[in-house]
């Protein structure tokens, strides 16, 4: 107890020093925005994601970044109820296939020059292979339609897990993250955590996952239920709700997002998974929302409503729903072109290029003459 006491005080301590965005630096670059060669406002949200990155780095962001996709992989033991198209197995096996450089997030990391890590927070088979980071809580979590998901040590163990993966990316010059996760059930795990942190029915939130017909759709939406009926999980404790329902991974991407906020790091979160681990660090301080980039917008069904829900818009909508960060490293992209179009288009003053401005002063002119 006085360990888990600890691990508690720990977290809050994280939690008070993380910081507001810097606004001077966010006026500098909404004003550097407006005296370059375009209309006022013309690149869109292109501008707004300008102003958020001074704001959280307190500068102009860098153009030369390095860029990291952390992948959380564990097993879920609510994977015995026949909630998910595949077994278990998996997790394994694709880890395996992160580390031989095979899998999607692979190829789009290698495109986008973007650092994949792969950390084992709890998969059930022992993923001893050269290139993965052990930071193993446990096998996999529990039938969380049985019994609670983990204890509630546990969690605050995979919670700093991921918090000492954001120091570590930071004391490597790391400057933008990306969530990323793997596991066979997880989907069913993010539903139970965002029904149980929003009030949403799981009929809402539960999706098909790897591909569930009706009928398995509608099994899966009853285990989250009556998972929520036996557990009563507190809403205003994201602790004891990733305790309760929650994953391995979805913890430790919590304290992902949390040790990247406290560090100053944007955290680009992914689909339905990386954006439950969003609402609960969220729920944990509400100052972290200002950190997240919203890559896009998952096709499974619960995301809409968990983007509406944050308040959050994400920035691309093409109908992919695989996880392991794939969609965030996409939106790294914006991140570079955004903090390109601040330090290297011209200014109207630069390029001698008369802004509307100056315009209207000619006009006022000739009309006096």
């Amino acid at each position: 107890m006085k360990e888990e006491q600890k691990m508690e005080q720990e977290l809050n301590n994280l939690i008070e020093e993380i910081k507001p965005l810097n606004e001077a630096a966010m006026d500098r670059a909404r004003a550097r925005m407006d005296i370059l060669t375009k209309p006022q406002g013309s690149l869109g949200r292109m501008e707004d994601l300008a102003v958020q990155l001074s704001g959280i780095t307190g500068d102009f962001f860098p153009v030369d970044t390095r860029k990291r996709v952390v992948v959380m992989a564990a097993d879920h033991g609510v994977t015995e109820e026949g909630i998910s198209a595949y077994p278990s197995e998996v997790t394994a096996q694709m880890v395996a296939n992160f580390t031989g450089g095979g899998a999607a997030i692979n190829v789009l990391g290698r495109q986008g020059d973007v650092e994949v890590v792969v950390a084992d927070i709890g998969v059930k088979v022992d993923t001893s292979l050269p290139g993965v980071k052990r930071v193993r809580i446990k096998a996999g979590t529990d039938n969380f339609r049985r019994k609670p998901a983990m204890s509630r040590a546990e969690a605050l163990r995979a919670i700093a897990a991921g918090v000492e993966c954001a120091e570590e990316a930071a004391s490597d010059g790391v400057k933008v993250l990306a969530t990323g996760e793997m596991g066979i059930g997880n989907t069913t795990a993010s539903s139970a955590v965002m029904a149980a942190l929003t009030g949403y029915e799981a009929s809402l939130v539960v999706g098909r996952g790897t591909g569930l017909d009706d009928e398995k759709l509608l099994h899966k939406q009853e285990v989250v239920t009556k998972a929520l009926e036996l557990h009563q999980p507190d809403p205003a404790d994201p602790l004891a709700v990733l305790h309760l329902v929650g994953g391995l991974e979805i913890a430790a991407l919590t304290g992902l997002i949390l040790g990247a906020a406290r560090k100053g790091i944007p955290v680009v979160i992914d689909g339905f998974i990386s954006s439950t681990a969003a609402l609960a660090a969220v729920k944990f301080c509400p100052q972290v929302w200002h950190y997240l980039v919203p890559s896009h917008l998952s096709a499974e069904s619960g995301h809409a409503l968990l983007m509406d829900y944050l308040n959050l818009k994400p920035y691309l909508n093409m109908g992919m729903r695989l996880g392991e960060g794939t969609g965030a490293v996409l939106g790294m992209h914006l991140i570079e072109a955004a903090a390109r179009v601040t330090l290297e288009m011209a200014t109207f003053e630069d390029a001698k290029v008369s802004n509307k401005d100056d315009s209207n002063v000619s006009s006022d002119s000739k009309g006096a003459k």
